[in-house]
Order: C-alpha cells, then sequence, then structure tokens
C-alpha cells in the first residue's frame, strides 16, 4: 500500500515554508527512490493557516513544519537511518 503526503499549498503555508518544504519532500522521494510507494499532492488550503506550515503523511497531520523538522518526520516514518 502507497504512502500519500499533502503539502497545504494555501497562500499562507507556501509562503511560511511549504514552498521549500515541497522540494525537501520530491528530493528525499528521489534520492531513496520511493517515488513507487508515495503519492504526493497539494491541497488548496487545509484550514489550519495558524498552525503552518501544514503537512499531512498517511493521515497524521505536522503542524509548523520546517526544513529539518521535515526531514527528521521523513526519516522516521519511513524507516529510513
Amino acid at each position: 500500500m502507497a504512502s500519500h503526503i499533502k503539502v497545504c499549498m494555501g497562500s499562507s503555508c507556501f509562503a511560511r515554508g511549504n514552498a521549500k518544504n515541497l522540494q525537501i519532500i520530491q528530493d528525499f522521494i528521489n534520492k531513496h527512490q520511493l517515488d513507487a510507494t508515495i503519492e504526493l499532492s497539494g491541497l488548496r488550503c487545509c484550514n489550519n493557516c495558524s498552525k503552518g506550515p501544514n503537512i499531512t503523511i498517511d493521515d497524521q497531520e505536522y503542524n509548523n513544519i520546517d526544513s529539518g523538522t521535515l526531514l527528521d518526520i521523513l526519516e522516521k516514518h519511513f524507516n529510513i537511518s
């Protein structure tokens, strides 16, 4: 079963870091050859702007995500050391 990563692309989340986070996720998927097991999509707005930038991985929502935290979450979720 594929994992699903959803990146909020609403103007607030995009401006607060999800533009960069999207690139980090794409690079992570490519680096670890996970493109067959991860579905990546963008959301218009997840209506949680005050907690943004927001990203959801397999129905687990993460808020206030910065690039360092994002890499830690991805490595832990996908068991990459």
